[in-house]
């Protein structure tokens, strides 16, 4: 799975396929989208517009609570398929627990099945909570790939990326730069960051990311900005830098509540 990609919330079908064809000829090959982003075609056929080879991709997509089922989430999978004109996903997600539904397990069972008949390369979860993973984890003896989780220096949640890295779940960020809010872009520790770096605050904040073992899933539609978000290996952080920007923690708005928010 590539370190960095590009997320796809919320663009329709026109700007998200505009956006993966730039994407790609700026060298991401990380697309993150779901079904309720509503853009699984526009991104199909982005991709089709360009001559990157499917093996390099790696597409991710994320279903809704209606195929929370062993059956739904076979029918869940096709409906991608189709949508993104694929023989196959590289990542297929539960995009919310929907504990109020009850049928999250079941839905991961129907995600263990589609692994095991090679219909997806990999299985995980979005916004689930430490007992909800450790309760698929009981019920299935199978380990989610990814976690894909709301991160910024805003939202740390240190007992989660702890548990995580225990049971060698990967840890996905959406919304890695705050979602624009509460201006993460121009806190302190960022623009030192930035300014002793030499890059933007964006480029300081996605290093950041990985440097915290975090995959980040950026959303731009802009070709400046794809090309400035992926060019984030040619200098690293210091521990007093990351120390800083750890500091942030808690200053914001809380992050959306899995507990009672999903789709």
């Amino acid at each position: 799975m590539p370190s960095i990609g590009l997320g796809t919330w919320p663009l329709d079908d026109i700007q998200a396929g505009a956006a993966v064809a730039h994407a790609l000829d700026a060298g991401y090959r990380l697309i993150d989208t779901a079904e309720n982003y509503g853009n699984e075609e526009g991104i199909g056929e982005g991709i089709g517009s360009t001559s990157v080879p499917r093996e390099e991709l790696f597409i991710t997509s994320k279903f809704n609570v209606q195929w929370h089922s062993v059956q739904g989430v076979q029918d869940a999978w096709e409906n991608s398929c189709k949508r993104l004109g694929m023989e196959y996903l590289d990542l297929f997600l539960i995009h919310w627990p929907n504990p109020q539904e009850g049928n999250y397990v079941q839905a991961w069972e129907g995600l263990v099945k589609l692994l095991k008949r090679g219909r997806v390369r990999a299985i995980g979860t979005s916004n689930f909570t430490v007992g909800q993973l450790q309760e698929l984890m009981d019920a299935t003896g199978v380990v989610p790939d990814v976690n894909q989780v709301q991160h910024s220096p805003f939202w740390l949640n240190d007992e989660r990326l702890a548990f995580h890295a225990k049971h060698g779940i990967l840890t996905e960020g959406w919304a890695p730069l705050g979602r624009g809010k509460h201006d993460l872009l121009s806190s302190a520790p960022v623009l030192a960051a930035a300014e002793d770096h030499r890059v933007t605050p964006a480029q300081a904040v996605l290093r950041w990311q990985i440097e915290r073992g975090v995959v980040p899933i950026p959303k731009t539609s802009s070709p400046e900005r794809l090309a400035e978000n992926l060019d984030v290996f040619t200098f690293n952080l210091s521990p007093e830098e990351i120390k800083a920007i750890d500091a942030l923690d808690g200053t914001a708005d809380e992050p959306a509540d899995p507990m009672s928010f999903g789709h």
